[in-house]
């Protein structure tokens, strides 16, 4: 039996391509290469998506069309979070020590999901 993950992404310059936050627009936005395939395989296969950005609440609305327009599916969107370094803390295993928990993948700014295995 495969367990879903849980997998968390940031949006500008990780799925679309990076504007100011001023020059949104959903109906011009642009996925990254293989965004949307990574994206829908992952949600089709029932891992848990959660798009993070540092956009401020009161663009979740345009968000949400964004990611509709472009065709990303998510479960959750946390907004308004820091600019800074990210860092996720998640506990072993118990029961299978030798499984990894969690991990991190680091993508090129505006790079896109070609080379992105999970």
């Amino acid at each position: 039996m495969i367990k879903s993950k849980t997998i968390f992404s940031d949006i500008d310059g990780t799925l679309v391509h990076q504007v100011n936050f001023e020059d949104l627009d959903p109906f011009k936005s642009v996925a990254l290469p293989g965004v949307v395939d990574k994206m829908v395989k992952w949600f089709d296969e029932g891992h848990h998506i959660v798009l993070t950005t540092a956009r401020p609440e009161h663009l979740r609305k345009a968000t949400h069309l964004e990611m509709k327009n472009l065709g990303i599916p998510f479960h959750q969107l946390v907004m308004g979070i820091g600019r800074a370094e990210r860092i996720l803390i998640n506990n072993d295993s118990d029961k299978h020590p030798e499984q990894v928990r969690a991990k991190g993948i680091i993508v090129s700014k505006n790079g896109g999901f070609d080379s992105v295995n999970i």
